[in-house]
C-alpha cells in the first residue's frame, strides 16, 4: 500500500496484489466454505440455508476485510453464521465450535501445501530450468517464468498467513473460538460483556502491526516446514 502511494510501485507488489485478488476470489471463499460445511456436517445447516455453502465470492466478500487483504496480506471474509443448538449431541457444544472454526485455517494451510507441491513441480519443470539456463547465458528471455514463480510463493506465503492471522485468539478470529473450547462460560461472559475494550484491542493488533514480527517468523517456520514435507518432488522429478 505505501510502495503504490509513494509511487515506488513495482512488479514484486503487481505479482502480489495478483495473489492477494486470487485469494480473495478463490481462497477466502474456501475458507468460509469450510465453515459452513464443517458445521453442516455437525448438523447445523443454518450456513447452507442463508446460501454460505457455497464457493460463490459474492456471498462471502466483506468490503474492508478484502481490501485490507489486498493492501495489507491480512484480511477477512463475512464469518459464516452457524447454530451450535443445531449441531448432533455426539460431542459437546464447545467442540463443535471450536471445530467448526479451526476448519477455515486448515482449509488455508491445505492450500498452501497445495500451492507449494505445485511450486516444487515447477522448480524442476523444463520451462523454468530452460529460463534459467537462458538468463545465465544472457539471453532475451521473457518474464513469465519468474512471474509464475513469485505467484506461486506468493500463494503459499500468503495463505500461510491467512491461517496464521485467523487462529489470533481473539474475537471475532477462529482462534478465539478454538481456544473456547478450553476455556469456560466465565471467559465467554467476560467476552460479552467486555465487547468494546475487545473491539478496539482486535483494531489496534490488525493496524499497528504489533503481530507482524512473530506472524512473520512462524510464516517462515511454516513455509520452511512445507518446503521440507515436499522435498520428495525434486528427487523423484529432478
Amino acid at each position: 500500500m505505501l510502495s503504490l502511494l509513494s509511487g515506488n510501485f513495482t512488479t514484486n507488489d503487481l505479482h502480489q496484489l495478483l495473489v492477494r485478488l486470487i485469494i480473495i476470489l478463490l481462497i477466502l471463499p474456501l475458507h468460509e466454505f469450510a465453515h459452513a460445511w464443517t458445521a453442516h456436517k455437525l448438523g447445523d445447516d443454518t450456513a447452507s440455508y442463508r446460501g454460505r455453502m457455497t464457493l460463490n465470492p459474492i456471498a462471502h466478500i466483506d468490503p474492508i476485510g478484502a481490501l485490507l487483504l489486498l493492501f495489507t496480506g491480512f484480511g477477512w471474509a463475512k464469518p459464516v453464521p452457524i447454530d451450535p443448538t443445531r449441531f448432533n449431541r455426539k460431542h459437546s457444544i464447545r467442540f463443535g465450535v471450536a471445530i467448526t472454526a479451526l476448519a477455515g485455517p486448515v482449509s488455508n494451510l491445505i492450500a498452501s501445501l497445495i500451492g507449494m507441491i505445485a511450486l516444487r513441480l515447477y522448480l524442476v519443470s523444463d520451462v523454468y530450468w530452460n529460463y534459467l539456463e537462458a538468463m545465465s547465458a544472457g539471453e532475451s528471455v521473457r518474464s513469465t517464468p519468474q512471474t509464475v514463480y513469485l505467484c506461486l510463493t506468493y500463494f503459499v506465503i500468503i495463505n500461510i498467513g491467512l491461517a496464521l492471522f485467523n487462529l489470533i485468539p481473539i474475537p471475532p478470529l477462529d482462534g478465539s473460538k478454538v481456544v473456547g473450547y478450553f476455556t469456560s462460560a466465565k471467559v465467554d461472559r467476560w467476552f460479552m460483556q467486555n465487547q468494546q475494550i475487545v473491539r478496539i484491542v482486535f483494531l489496534v493488533v490488525v493496524f499497528s502491526g504489533l503481530l507482524s514480527r512473530p506472524l512473520s517468523w512462524l510464516s517462515g517456520e511454516l513455509f520452511d516446514l512445507f518446503w521440507t514435507i515436499t522435498n520428495w518432488i525434486p528427487r523423484v522429478f529432478g
